[in-house]
């Protein structure tokens, strides 16, 4: 007797197809990877942890709200578009202010935890707060995910299967991006943690103009 642990309709195939296209848009450098970046080489792989979980958990919101229609209802409704937009492009910016203010040259080995921007809940918040108010996330989503759902079969399995796929390639390439982060604070030194939180800071800002624009854009 065959044990199928996969949904009926969703099959390997199926994933590995997902898989593919997810790999290729996540890894794109986004606001999300850019902060696991910018963790990394401010306060360590370890330390960085909680941001990916942030960002991981906020997949499961995304996924979760395309398949109940929310996707849809802020492609249709341009109050409730622009709401959003203007929240994740106002959080981008002054992100991308803070780092662009940073003094880098932190000293990793020190402990941190009289350290407010350290501290896992606000690392955490972030990456959370930048992944779930980003508009395109649900739209793009909302496009891209109902093509690998089998209608005729229930659908909820089906998108809970594709979010796990969907966050354990999140969180890896997080993970790649917060060690490359790590690594060049210990290859550049002092001015490495300097160099990365100015370049992520002006990368989050042009992000940030281009979330405000993406409706104007759109149309």
């Amino acid at each position: 007797m065959e044990i199928n642990l996969l949904p009926h309709a969703l099959n390997i195939t199926t994933l590995a197809l997902f898989a593919v296209v997810a790999l290729v848009t996540i890894a794109t450098p986004g606001p999300t990877v850019l902060l696991a970046l910018a963790n990394g080489a401010r306060y360590g792989v370890r330390r960085s942890l909680p941001g990916m979980l942030g960002a991981v958990s906020s997949d499961f919101v995304l996924v979760g709200s395309v398949a109940l229609g929310l996707g849809a209802v802020l492609a249709a409704s341009e109050f409730w578009f622009s709401v959003v937009k203007w929240i994740g492009a106002i959080y981008l910016a002054w992100l991308g202010i803070r780092l662009l203010r940073s003094k880098g040259g932190l000293d990793l080995s020190r402990t941190q935890a009289d350290d407010g921007e350290a501290a896992p809940m606000r690392i955490f918040a972030k990456s959370f707060l930048v992944a779930v108010t980003n508009p395109k996330g649900y739209l793009f989503c909302s496009a891209l995910l109902p093509q690998f759902i089998n209608a005729a079969e229930p659908q909820w399995p089906q998108y809970a299967a594709i979010s796990v796929v969907f966050a354990a390639l999140d969180f890896s390439v997080m993970l790649g991006y917060a060690i490359i982060g790590a690594r060049a604070v210990s290859l550049l030194r002092r001015r490495a943690v300097l160099w990365l939180d100015r370049s992520c800071g002006a990368i989050l800002l042009a992000l940030a103009g281009t979330m405000a624009f993406y409706r104007r854009s759109a149309n």
